[in-house]
């Protein structure tokens, strides 16, 4: 069996849960027994009045119900009042938001009409012009050839050249 300490004890004391020689023992240790029965009186005096007091006040069945509807109703306007606040008003109304998008769609189609309008591409390059019409050097370049691919479509013209050595030097600055 443990010990118990003087606190445990006394509150065994108190609540009159102690007897035998344990009471016995536990009495003979007090330093002044008519103190500590006169403390006895008082405990139990406050527990009496401390039940009688905090006792729960039993509710009728209109109280119970009035009751809960109080207490919805406050917990719903505090959620209200946390939520939202009605008074508060943004810069990005409905209104505002359709006329920023509708400038913005038409900045957007603007800017890509100047962007995307078809220049009308010249027949040839100026550079192409050149190139077809230098000839070649037989003595820097023998048996170098020029072939010109054109695509309508895709616009593109390709150069093929084979076995030329080098340009002209009038046609590398350009």
């Amino acid at each position: 069996m443990f010990m118990k300490t003087f606190e445990e004890k006394w509150t065994a004391w108190l609540d009159g849960k102690l007897s035998g020689k344990e009471l016995e023992e536990f009495e003979a240790s007090l330093p002044d027994k008519a103190a500590a029965e006169a403390e006895k009186g008082e405990a139990k005096k406050l527990g009496a009045l401390l039940k009688e007091q905090l006792a729960t006040h039993v509710l009728t069945n209109e109280e119970f119900f009035s009751h809960q509807l109080r207490e919805r109703i406050a917990r719903e306007e505090t959620a209200s009042v946390r939520g939202r606040d009605v008074n508060v008003r943004t810069w990005w109304t409905i209104p505002r938001l359709f006329w920023a998008g509708a400038t913005s769609l038409a900045i957007f189609i603007l800017c890509a009409f100047m962007v995307m309008r078809e220049k009308r591409p010249s027949e040839q390059s100026q550079y192409l012009t050149q190139v077809l019409n230098a000839r070649v050097d037989p003595a820097v370049s023998p048996g170098a050839t020029i072939s010109i691919f054109e695509t309508k479509e895709e616009k593109v013209t390709v150069l093929w050249t084979e076995g030329l050595q080098s340009l002209p030097a009038e046609y590398a600055g350009k």
